[in-house]
């Protein structure tokens, strides 16, 4: 067989799926957008206003009032969201409530800021693309989840921020379908915001959630505690507990931006399945977000995701801080002896006070989190 023919059959058996369907013709499919110049997407209805002149790009939103992105019937899938509007302050982007509806269900499977949702989880302004959204030029905001329904899809955005919004424009592109997928699993993403803890209790990224499902990933805005001054917020481990985990999770990390495939703490980068967009040193603000794409996390039962709330900083510091009655737990040590747990049977009663000054120690902490986690489940 002659070498380029050989490289074709290698190149066809590992070219990607996706790139696949660009060749295939889907059956009992029909492409539609839902906007303001064509809401819902109706066949051959679109364009109508100022005799089919540009007419109706934009609306305004006042508070207090919600707006239908998309209200369909049928079998389909969301394809892709595109939105933006004239402002996009911290407030506004907080402020903007995004709601998603499955199959006539009364409780939104999505219920997240919008800001939150778009990976900018401290209403900051960043351009960036990643693997599921982008913010283009910082101006405008894209969703490329897939999303799909069998039986209706209604999506809702409402002013909950002091504010009247002026201009907002929006698509939504999605495929009527024939039939629904078999097997097909629904989009949800949920939002909380954890401004403060007990000590040494975890921040739940996804609380526990029941049936079968795919956890893809979240997205994570830190405003860090200033009562901590020269320390590092981000040392503790995100745990996955799967299918019946109780105490110890099946899936355990090692700190918050190791959880991002980065290290020695984190600052500004964008990947396709991990980044952090905001790293404020100064103001103590940082937003990062990690999807479980290639890692796929999936689950049978029920599933549930935390991280710990641990800090680290130089042993002095840390008792320093101490001393000044701070609300803090240390944990760990490591420095010229090694790596102690305090918490370990055999370590002894006095080893934090014997610590060097430059030793490295971990502590529990409460900082300020809120969370968005996007996930897929068998029911609507």
């Amino acid at each position: 067989m002659k070498p380029y023919l050989v490289l074709i059959l290698l190149l066809a058996a590992v070219m990607p799926a996706r790139a696949q369907e660009l060749y295939i013709l889907p059956r009992q499919a029909r492409s539609a957008m839902s906007s303001l110049e064509n809401l819902n997407g109706l066949k051959g209805r679109g364009g109508k206003a100022n005799a089919g002149a540009k007419g109706n790009a934009f609306t305004e939103l006042k508070n207090g009032q919600t707006q239908t992105l998309l209200e369909t019937r049928g079998a389909g899938i969301i394809q892709r969201i595109w939105v933006t509007f004239d402002d996009r302050s911290p407030e506004m982007l907080r402020g903007l409530r995004l709601h998603m509806y499955w199959d006539g269900n009364a409780t939104p499977a999505v219920d997240v800021p919008f800001g939150d949702f778009f990976c900018l989880n401290l209403g900051h302004g960043a351009a960036f693309e990643n693997a599921l959204f982008s913010t283009a030029e910082g101006r405008s905001y894209n969703c490329y989840i897939a999303m799909p329904f069998q039986k209706s899809a209604r999506i809702t955005l409402t002013n909950q921020s002091r504010k009247d919004l002026r201009l907002l424009f929006y698509d939504v592109d999605f495929i009527r379908q024939g039939k629904p997928i078999k097997d097909q699993l629904y989009f949800h993403a949920a939002w909380h915001r954890q401004p403060s803890s007990p000590m040494g209790q975890d921040v739940e990224l996804l609380p526990k959630t029941r049936g079968k499902g795919r956890f893809i990933g979240v997205s994570v805005g830190v405003n860090v505690n200033p009562a901590y001054p020269n320390t590092w917020w981000g040392e503790g481990e995100v745990k996955l507990y799967i299918d019946g985990d109780s105490r110890y999770p099946s899936v355990n990390g090692t700190g918050a931006e190791d959880y991002i495939g980065t290290g020695w703490m984190e600052g500004v980068f964008v990947n396709r399945y991990q980044g952090c967009l905001l790293a404020d040193v100064q103001k103590g603000a940082y937003s990062f977000y990690r999807f479980h794409i290639p890692d796929q996390v999936i689950f049978y039962h029920d599933f549930r995701a935390t991280i710990q709330q641990i800090g680290g900083g130089d042993a002095a510091v840390v008792k320093s801080l101490q001393a000044k009655d701070v609300p803090l737990r240390p944990v760990s040590l490591y420095g010229r002896k090694g790596f102690r747990g305090l918490f370990e049977k055999n370590t002894p009663a006095n080893e934090l006070t014997k610590a060097d000054d430059q030793d490295w120690l971990c502590f529990y902490r409460s900082d300020d989190y809120a969370v968005t986690a996007y996930y897929y489940l068998d029911k609507p």
